[in-house]
């Protein structure tokens, strides 16, 4: 029996995982996954110590709140692992909690693998350094990240995104439309807040607002709204409540790939969903929200002039950044709208976001399994 340490510390972790799990189990079945997992990699078998909630935090000043629990549970966590002896340890994304413990199990003994560099080239390059004494090897989800950690001395391997693997090159809007029941000549939005209740506080009211603006000056356009959990669709319909005005704003239970598939434009907070987005070849506005003092120090930190992964892998702003103080639902309204109408544009997006797909798309959960075999033996 491997026993295989593993720590996912979101939704889109929780997807890397399970496919991972799937496809290191199709290569041998006599695998045990233990850690901190999401219900899709519960689902394929592994075995969650403490709810993958705990750790889907994010901004400096939401961690220090939540910052005693955090170092609690990953005590706890390294701990388990070393009394219950594990012969290789993967940690899915979430690098600063993810980081001390691969640097503190590989200094007893035990292979590290961390699939998803972190945003060292757009944040914090010097976090390269650490990387090196935590990681015995890296998964690069991007073709611009190999080098850097060559550079640095880190084993690492390309494998794409899984997302790039999982969505055609040729996305079907009609078909996502029946799905939603949807007519095939509507004006339809979708809205991504977030998936995390904090993204969600603080960007349901802007959201709701934007729509309404936008509805004023295209009449009927149907806004999908894409929530994972009963907490955040609270939060969102609160935010259309305040509003004491009907809006055509249809919340969906999960759904966020029919709803962007369906969609003539997206209206998203910038992380994983936008590029699902621009995989589905949707033209979109990139907005985000965090607390000011969050927002000033991230900000300090920034190498590139963009944050949004569609403008990072095109290398240019091939679409609109709305950031914190920009982030404003005239400004977003404003965006959207002139996107909208904008035929040519939306062509070159088009063209530039399928380039995009056939680079990222490298079969990238065998890839990874291959990796992770080969630092078994």
């Amino acid at each position: 029996m491997i026993r295989i340490g593993i720590v996912a510390g979101e939704a889109s972790g929780d997807l890397l995982g399970s496919l991972l799990i799937q496809a290191l189990k199709s290569k041998n079945s006599d695998i045990e996954f233990v850690g901190i997992a999401g219900p899709k990699m519960i689902g394929e078998g592994a075995h969650s110590l403490f709810p993958i909630e705990h750790l889907s935090v994010r901004g400096y000043i939401e961690v220090i709140k939540h910052l005693f629990s955090l170092l609690k549970l990953r005590r706890q966590l390294l701990k388990h692992f070393l009394s219950n002896r594990i012969d290789l340890f993967i940690g899915i994304d979430a690098p600063d909690f993810n980081f001390w413990l691969e640097k503190k199990l590989k200094n007893k003994g035990i292979k590290t693998i961390h699939y998803v560099s972190p945003s060292v080239w757009a944040w914090r390059k010097n976090r390269i350094k650490k990387i090196k004494h935590a990681v015995s090897h890296m998964l690069a989800l991007f073709p611009f990240e190999p080098d850097l950690y060559r550079n640095a001395g880190v084993p690492v391997t390309y494998v794409g995104h899984p997302l790039a693997d999982m969505l055609p090159i040729e996305p079907n809007t009609t078909a996502a439309r029946d799905r939603l029941k949807i007519s095939a000549g509507a004006t339809v939005i979708a809205m991504l807040p977030g998936s995390r209740q904090g993204e969600v506080k603080q960007h349901a009211e802007l959201f709701v607002q934007t729509a309404k603006l936008i509805n004023a000056m295209i009449p009927n356009t149907l806004f999908l709204v894409p929530l994972i959990t009963r907490e955040t669709r609270q939060i969102f319909e609160l935010a259309i409540f305040h509003e004491q005005e009907s809006l055509p704003i249809q919340i969906l239970f999960g759904h966020s790939h029919d709803a962007m598939e369906a969609a003539d434009l997206v209206i998203v907070a910038s992380g994983t969903a936008t590029l699902e987005a621009a995989l589905l070849k949707k033209p979109m506005v990139i907005t985000y929200r965090m607390s000011n003092l969050s927002w000033q120090i991230l900000k300090r930190m920034r190498l590139q002039p963009y944050v949004g992964l569609p403008n990072i892998l095109a290398e240019q702003f091939i679409v609109p950044e709305l950031l914190q103080d920009d982030s404003t639902p005239e400004k977003l309204a404003d965006a959207s709208l002139k996107l909208m109408s904008d035929t040519k544009n939306i062509a070159k997006i088009k063209t530039e976001f399928t380039r995009i797909h056939q680079i990222l798309r490298q079969n990238t959960a065998e890839k990874a399994a291959e990796a992770i075999f080969a630092q078994l033996k």
